[in-house]
């Protein structure tokens, strides 16, 4: 027969989930995943729905010594690619991409459809972001916290080249990941109700 969660197990679930909220990357720090946890989170983030099982994502794991040296590359992509920025402005933006990954974990979730079958392609995107929305909630569970971003570094041709990536892939999702110091207020919320409609037969 199929297992069960207990109750003790379900509540603790069912709180984590409606406390998750994000935490700015500036506000991540160490300690961050070990690499046994690691593996625990890809895997988790693994399990996600997927029509016909063609795995349309893969990870890029930025940590240790690799978050620095990324971040110099990004930067110098930034000041190459905008010369008729105001000198000033272009360093400033060029300094936010030298430290682009403070946390102590980054995920890069890689999006790359099979444009050759009949799944639609915002099918397999949709598994991608199912994907980070994963690792943010086994962050949450292992005691972790992180937030999901994108931005120019996961739209910029040469940015892309830096992080990895290939042909015909994009960036689903930036996960940072380490431990909060302090968790910002919760923000409002969408109220369900206005947003809920119930369908009924025409007539």
């Amino acid at each position: 027969m199929p297992q069960k969660l207990g109750a003790a197990s379900h509540e603790t679930l069912i709180e984590a989930l409606e406390a998750r909220r994000s935490v700015p990357a500036a506000g991540l720090s160490e300690p961050g995943p070990t690499p046994e946890e690691l593996d625990r989170l890809l895997a988790i983030a693994a399990r996600v729905p997927d029509h016909a099982m063609l795995v349309p994502w893969r990870f890029i794991v930025i940590e240790g010594d690799a978050r620095r040296a990324l971040g110099a590359l990004l930067a110098e992509a930034y000041r190459a690619g905008n010369p008729q920025m105001a000198p000033e402005k272009r360093e400033k933006f060029a300094g936010i991409m030298s430290r682009l990954f403070p946390a102590p974990l980054a995920v890069v979730v890689v999006s790359r459809p099979n444009r050759e079958t009949m799944i639609p392609v915002i099918e397999q995107e949709l598994s991608a972001g199912a994907v980070c929305m994963n690792l943010l909630l086994g962050a949450r569970a292992l005691g972790f916290s992180g937030i999901w971003v994108t931005g120019w570094a996961a739209n910029d041709p040469k940015a892309l080249a830096h992080i990895g990536l290939g042909e015909g892939e994009r960036v689903a999702g930036i996960v940072h990941i380490g431990t909060a110091a302090d968790v910002p207020a919760d923000r409002p919320r969408p109220d369900v109700a206005a947003l809920t409609t119930r369908w009924s037969p025409p007539g």
